[in-house]
């Protein structure tokens, strides 16, 4: 047998090989462009050049304490400098970045902040008190460092050694982060909601972190002109990579801290925003904004948003305010978005409510994915593009996860047969184009935020009241869906009430999470007992959105 002339001698060196990194963005772009604009924060804004220093002064800042490779770092934070900069800061030393929710209650981030073995916590003000208990949850030593948000000044209290800004003063501004040596490092640590009580730890590495932050770029369009204002939260799978995408094409980031209509929309106007991403509450936020809070703008603000589908009515009310959707598909588990529904210029012609059907697909992978299928979820055959046949979503490729750290079980699940599988059945459509249609998984998306359905059972189930419980999706205007419960009461507790139910839930889980509609009655169920949940579907779409 003849060799393979094209394996000799023709090996990988330093001179053809590199590692792919999002850190390399950065670094181009500070060489590139030193002077622009990379940050607006209010009246504070950071020239590519100062905000290269401010990373590279975290880095160093962090290394001086022992942090290197493999170590992980955690940030609560809103969309401020700080949560950009660890992004870059973190992975520059070979540790790993977790962005914890906002939204979560104290167990939860105890929970996230053991489980992946936080040293550092950088923490905003404007959480202390949550992160207060969660910190006390915890019996392993923490370092914390406080970014000094609004309340810093005021009734807020700190919690750490030292506040971010003085953190910085200790790191040299001049600080070589050592070469990384594998692409396959893990770079992030995010956790998303499954079906269990606890959260799973998304693992992902440095190359599908570059990689899918140039699909970002693609997709959406961005280049050197761009301001890209951040409404998505940068801790939904490290702001879909954007927080990398941004910076790659010398873009300028535009902070808020919080999504407020007048807020938002004043924002746009002052900077020149041309893109933005957000769950459907953030189009339905801007689409239904009061007028005095709206303002006019010059440009079309590009907006990608993921989630459920939004109501076509959202998407047209977003183009008569000076927007324009893109709708994308993605997990926690793939980056954030891997698909998008690629326009076609003859779409244009289309009456309005057909264009925004249209966009509601979640349409084809985008080209930094390699794989995308929908098939049988146990034969893995390939379901027909005819838009009726039902299957699973499957995803392949270099930008889906490593796997689930500390869960080798999930993690083989989660891959089994050599495709990722998402749990979301959806359609094929003659043109290639996917439409989820249902999730094989109970899990209820509000606002963004994925809601476990077993875990609110289970604290349902808690309530001495309670004798049996099942939750399921609920329409709703403003959040997508929300959980809707329905409750069985105990023999002699049939005086039992919503207001009673929800205010329990609340007192025992996070305000997102907690049930907005309670209906009593008993349970359908199987000739085994198994509770028919596709039943209670159907009861909850047909009281209607909330």
């Amino acid at each position: 047998m003849p060799s393979n002339i094209y394996r000799q001698h023709l090996d990988r060196n330093p001179a053809n090989y590199a590692p792919l990194t999002p850190l390399s963005f950065l670094a181009r772009t500070v060489a590139v462009y030193p002077d622009k604009t990379a940050v607006i924060d209010g009246d504070r804004r950071y020239s590519y050049a100062e905000f290269g220093e401010r990373c590279r002064r975290l880095a160093s800042a962090l290394a001086k304490r022992g942090i290197g490779e493999g170590d992980t770092v955690a940030i609560m934070a809103p969309n401020v400098p700080a949560m950009l900069e660890a992004h870059y800061g973190v992975p520059m030393v070979g540790a790993v970045v977790n962005c914890l929710n906002t939204r979560l209650d104290a167990p939860t981030i105890a929970f996230c902040l053991g489980h992946g073995e936080a040293k550092v916590l950088i923490t905003d003000s404007d959480y202390t008190e949550v992160m207060e208990r969660a910190l006390k949850m915890i019996d392993r030593p923490i370092t914390v460092i406080d970014i000094a948000g609004p309340l810093a000044g005021g009734a807020g209290r700190k919690l750490g050694e030292m506040e971010y800004e003085a953190f910085l003063l200790t790191g040299d501004p001049d600080y070589e982060a050592p070469p990384l040596a594998d692409e396959w490092s893990a770079i992030s640590l995010g956790y998303t909601s499954g079906t269990t009580g606890n959260p799973k730890g998304v693992v992902c590495h440095h190359r599908g972190a570059h990689l899918n932050a140039l699909g970002n770029i693609l997709a959406v369009g961005l280049d050197r002109h761009s301001v890209y204002l951040w409404t998505l939260p940068m801790f939904h799978c490290n702001g879909w990579t954007f927080t990398w995408a941004v910076t790659a094409v010398g873009a300028t980031h535009v902070c808020l801290r919080r999504v407020e209509p007048a807020a938002t929309y004043a924002a746009i106007k002052r900077e020149g925003v041309t893109h933005l991403c957000g769950a459907p509450i953030v189009l339905n936020m801007l689409a239904n904004a009061p007028d005095q809070a709206k303002v006019k703008f010059d440009q079309t603000v590009k907006v990608a948003t993921g989630g459920a589908a939004p109501p076509s009515t959202v998407i047209m009310a977003m183009e008569r305010n000076g927007f324009r959707v893109t709708h994308v598909y993605g997990l926690t588990e793939c980056y954030g978005p891997g698909l998008f529904c690629a326009w076609h210029d003859e779409w244009d012609s289309r009456p309005v409510e057909e264009r925004a059907r249209l966009n509601t697909r979640q349409g084809v992978n985008y080209v930094t994915l390699e794989g995308l299928m929908v098939a049988d979820a146990e034969t893995l055959i390939e379901t027909p593009h005819d838009g009726k046949t039902m299957g699973e979503i499957f995803l392949a490729g270099n930008t889906v996860m490593m796997g689930y750290l500390k869960n080798p079980s999930a993690t083989d699940a989660a891959f089994k047969g050599g495709w990722f599988h998402t749990g979301d059945l959806a359609v094929r459509h003659p043109d290639g184009y996917v439409e989820i249609k249902d999730r094989s998984k109970d899990v209820i998306i509000s606002g963004g935020e994925n809601i476990s359905s077993i875990e609110v059972e289970e604290v349902l189930y808690r309530h001495h009241k309670v004798l049996e419980a099942a939750v399921v999706a609920r329409p709703d205007e403003t959040w997508g869906e929300h959980p809707c419960a329905f409750v069985t009461p105990r023999p002699g507790a049939e005086d039992v009430t919503a207001e009673e139910i929800i205010a329990f839930c609340r007192d025992h889980m996070a305000k997102f999470k907690v049930p907005r509609t309670v209906v009593f009655g008993p349970l359908p169920k199987t000739s085994t007992g198994k509770i028919q949940k596709y039943m209670l579907r159907q009861q909850a779409k047909g009281l209607g959105s909330a």
